[in-house]
């Protein structure tokens, strides 16, 4: 009940300060864009559009997210509170995850894409991988010209090997990079035992240290036992 009641109030504030307007209408400009893009071109591109941009919002708007609580003293609330820092992590992966899945499936309904299953799975996964970076980043910084400045290197190395893999550029190490798996799925491809078990460690390493970073800061706050 108390995991609902979060991620209802995350999805509550998301919807308040626009998230889901401007996602509306960057979304209306993704499918009119891609539908003057030829056939031929077609998949890989949106392919790459849904790996990159729902995902790489998620990462900004945790940073969004998290200053916007910070000023308006959200986070001393919840570091006296009886709400853990995995549950509050798990509410913001859970909330903007849904964001790019319906921007995703939308995109992909337009363009005509198969394998729509896949393909949502792969945009949560990498929703949350960003999504887990966003919130380490997030909670060492004071301001968003600092997070996007810090978010830089994780961009370059996130996406990437994922374009160069998409388009061509193959190694036998890149198969098993946890962004590189990630657009495989994306393009409807399902991964094997061991890439998926690799990306779920990746994942889990993201979250404790993500779990470690929260725990630090509402201690400053004010979330210290005694």
């Amino acid at each position: 009940m108390r995991m609902e009641k979060l991620i209802a109030g995350d999805v509550k504030f998301q919807r308040k300060y626009g998230f889901y307007f401007l996602y509306a209408i960057l979304t209306i400009i993704y499918i009119t864009a891609i539908l003057a893009i030829p056939q031929s071109w077609r998949g890989k591109i949106v392919t790459l559009l849904i790996f990159s941009d729902p995902p790489a919002m998620g990462m900004f708007f945790m940073g969004a997210i998290v200053l916007l609580e910070k000023s308006q003293r959200v986070l001393c609330t919840l570091a006296v509170s009886p709400i853990t820092p995995q549950e509050y992590i798990a509410s913001k992966m859970i909330s903007v995850s849904l964001i790019s899945l319906l921007v995703a499936v939308s995109i992909a309904l337009a363009a005509g894409k198969d394998h729509l299953f896949i393909l949502g799975m792969g945009t949560v996964l990498t929703s949350m991988i960003f999504t887990l970076l966003g919130m380490i980043v997030a909670v060492k910084i004071e301001s968003l010209n600092q997070f996007i400045l810090w978010t830089v290197p994780f961009e370059i190395i996130g996406f990437g090997p994922a374009v160069l893999y998409l388009f061509g550029v193959d190694f036998p190490v890149f198969q098993y990079y946890p962004a590189n798996i990630c657009i495989n799925m994306v393009a409807g491809r399902l991964p094997g035992g061991l890439k998926i078990v690799i990306l779920c460690i990746f994942i889990a390493i993201l979250f404790g240290l993500a779990q470690k970073s929260v725990l630090r800061m509402w201690n400053r706050l004010g979330g210290a036992k005694l």
